[in-house]
């Protein structure tokens, strides 16, 4: 499922990690044959998958673009997973240099990769833990090494939140995160969503919970629109994926609604 680590991960021989699924639906070479085997499974539910996955990271990249133009210059991504073209880091400091990011994962695969390509970057840096304990995260030494909570802050959420269930309470994830940042502090997130391909959404989620280290919860445009609660949505507000301000050369499909992620940018209300 688009997009890459879940929380509750670990290296379970039995189970694909979602971690690895997304890596190799973006041609990685992280992956085992359990998980290319998972992804497989998704493709015959979807044949676009891996076109869906490469939208949605198309997202991140663009979102952070965007990010580092507001004058944003320190990142958590959360749910980072297994480094791959355009890491945030890369995409934010080539914007603009010394930007600093923490990449949030507790996919053991998505870690040691993290921590060997981020070894002689002083200003980004891997947390390995759980964003259902958001406390845990905020408080790590490389959260309080790198982040200064009195500037603005952007907390990444691309295509995570669907890996929490709701009685993990994936809108109180959301509200920890955003009572730390300061106010203009903004959230980039993108979400599985039920709304338009229910059969499919269904589908999906049976797969992960039978095959992989965590189920997916799709939900409607109502509910991911409420996981923004006192963030002010960025034009054009929370669209199909591949609606959100795409690059020029980018082509927005026919039917955007085939496209079954939503994706928004919010900045957090006075």
């Amino acid at each position: 499922m688009p997009d890459i680590a879940g929380p509750g991960q670990g290296s379970d021989p039995d189970k694909a990690s979602v971690a690895r699924m997304y890596d190799a639906m973006l041609g990685g070479q992280h992956n085992f044959a359990i998980d290319r085997e998972a992804v497989a499974a998704f493709s015959a539910i979807d044949p676009q998958v891996r076109t869906l996955a490469r939208a949605n990271r198309a997202f991140l990249g663009r979102a952070v673009r965007f990010l580092a133009a507001e004058g944003v210059r320190q990142f958590i991504d959360l749910g980072s997973g297994i480094p791959t073209q355009g890491n945030v880091h890369e995409v934010a400091q080539t914007a603009s240099p010394g930007a600093r990011v923490v990449y949030v994962d507790n996919d053991p695969v998505a870690v040691a990769h993290s921590a060997s390509l981020l070894a002689d970057n002083p200003d980004a840096a891997i947390v390995d833990a759980d964003i259902r304990r958001p406390a845990d995260i905020l408080g790590s030494p490389q959260v309080r090494k790198l982040i200064d909570f009195e500037r603005p802050v952007a907390v990444l959420m691309n295509a995570i939140l669907h890996f929490v269930s709701p009685d993990e309470d994936p809108a109180g994830i959301v509200t920890a995160f955003r009572d730390a940042i300061p106010a203009g502090g903004w959230l980039a997130m993108s979400h599985a969503t039920n709304q338009d391909r229910p059969d499919t959404a269904a589908a999906v989620g049976q797969l992960y919970r039978s095959r992989a280290t965590s189920p997916v919860t799709a939900r409607s445009y109502d509910e991911v629109l409420g996981l923004f609660d006192g963030f002010e949505l960025a034009e054009p507000g929370l669209v199909h994926v591949p609606l959100w301000r795409p690059d020029p050369d980018e082509v927005v499909p026919d039917n955007p609604a085939e496209y079954w992620v939503y994706a928004g940018v919010g900045r957090k209300s006075p």
